[in-house]
């Protein structure tokens, strides 16, 4: 299959779990598919209301930390923030040294990144990301793909081991947002060991002897329409 593969960079990351909001903050160690195509969006310049959509990811990092981290707590009246605040602390997790692959089918959005419209982050607005490299390829099919890993797998069709989470396909622009195609996800984190599964994928190389199977997700956003 004929691929964009999109390269990005960043010194952190952080994915916040969907439903802790207080207290210790952890983070997947995969982004969810929301994240990648918020950071379309980013590339882009605008909201993408997308039909269908063909893409793939993996993603690394060097290490894991908790830094402590000052909050302030803006207040609200009749629902609209005011100017009162007060500060607070909380200790979250952050990703070290983070690598991220984009494979895109459609040459349009993989033309966003070449020229991003505003900052492209991996997760929140301190974790700034680099585009490093743009370039084509080929992937080949691979049947019972058994090197799945830095990734998330749709859990209800595939049940494969890994870290169980809900998460969202992507959100709507409306205010508030709202969540688009939430379902269960195993998250496979990139040193996991090889893993037998049924899975159609396709294979890359990210470095000689390492390869990697990549799961595409072939999302249709009318069935949420």
């Amino acid at each position: 299959m004929e691929v964009y593969k999109i390269d990005l960079t960043s010194w952190t990351a952080s994915f916040r779990y969907p439903n802790l909001i207080s207290g210790f903050q952890p983070t997947l160690e995969v982004p969810p598919l929301s994240t990648v195509l918020g950071l379309i969006n980013a590339a882009a310049g605008s909201y993408q209301n997308y039909q269908t959509l063909k893409i793939g990811y993996y993603f690394e990092y060097e290490a894991k930390a908790v830094d402590l981290e000052t909050i302030y707590q803006i207040s609200s009246k009749d629902g609209k923030p005011t100017n009162q605040a007060k500060s607070n602390i909380l200790n979250r997790e952050f990703l070290f040294n983070a690598f991220l692959r984009l494979y895109l089918t459609d040459n349009i959005i993989a033309d966003y990144f070449r020229q991003p419209y505003y900052p492209l982050l991996l997760g929140r607005m301190n974790d700034l990301a680099t585009v490093t490299n743009i370039e084509k390829g080929e992937l080949a099919a691979v049947v019972n793909a058994d090197k799945v890993r830095g990734q998330i797998i749709p859990f209800a069709k595939n049940r494969l081991a890994g870290q169980i989470q809900a998460l969202p396909k992507y959100f709507t622009n409306s205010f508030p947002r709202n969540n688009i195609g939430t379902e269960p996800y195993s998250i496979i984190n990139f040193k996991s060991n090889a893993l037998a599964t049924g899975i159609q994928a396709f294979r890359d190389e990210l470095a000689p002897n390492k390869p990697i199977d990549i799961y595409f997700h072939e999302i249709d956003f009318s069935v949420y329409a």
